[in-house]
């Protein structure tokens, strides 16, 4: 099969079941996942389909309110929230450090520049130049496992003294979210 039959065969089974995973896509197709995620970026760079927590799903007409967090769709407007700007000047928002690093690790050849706001104090801070706190005890009611920025490593570092967890810079933090994606949970309060 051709890489633009199985693209047409994924919209089919998309637009019957709404949702499905890279995994079930390639034990369908009889390819590898690798296979699958070639077949898939043409797709994604067409604006037919998007990553969701749930897997793939195909984009619908109904613009998301831009309020709401691009990768699970929950409410972005906290303090915690991430904004990546795109080089067609568009702003996505994330509910969350751990959205928006999801989020950029899908787009980021077309980010260029990701912003979110030190834990503590507030302000606007460069999303690369941060320091991540990942799954520390503390219960923010949001994505899992929960990331918290900080401005500087240092208070990172006070920060995990008191609620544990474990710090990271950048790219390190996408990796080990994006590892513990797995699960179908990943974004439940």
């Amino acid at each position: 099969m051709l890489p633009v039959d199985r693209q047409e065969q994924i919209l089919v089974w998309l637009e019957k079941e709404g949702t499905l995973r890279v995994s079930d896509i390639s034990t369908r197709l009889g390819v590898s996942e690798m296979t699958v995620y070639r077949d898939l970026k043409p797709l994604m760079d067409k604006n037919k389909i998007q990553k969701t927590s749930n897997g793939i799903s195909t984009i619908t007409n109904h613009a998301i309110p831009s309020s709401n967090c691009i990768y699970c769709l929950k409410p972005a407007t906290s303090r915690r929230s991430v904004q990546l700007v795109k080089k067609d000047h568009t702003i996505e928002h994330a509910c969350c450090p751990h959205c928006g690093l999801l989020r950029y690790g899908d787009i980021k050849e077309e980010v260029v520049q990701i912003l979110c706001h030190d834990f503590l104090t507030d302000v606007t801070i460069s999303g690369k130049t941060a320091t991540y706190l990942v799954d520390a005890d503390l219960n923010l009611n949001c994505c899992h496992p929960q990331v918290i920025a900080f401005e500087s490593n240092k208070l990172a570092r006070q920060f995990q003294t008191g609620f544990g967890g474990q710090i990271h810079n950048f790219q390190q933090a996408i990796s080990v979210i994006s590892n513990e994606m797995q699960g179908p949970d990943c974004c439940k309060d």
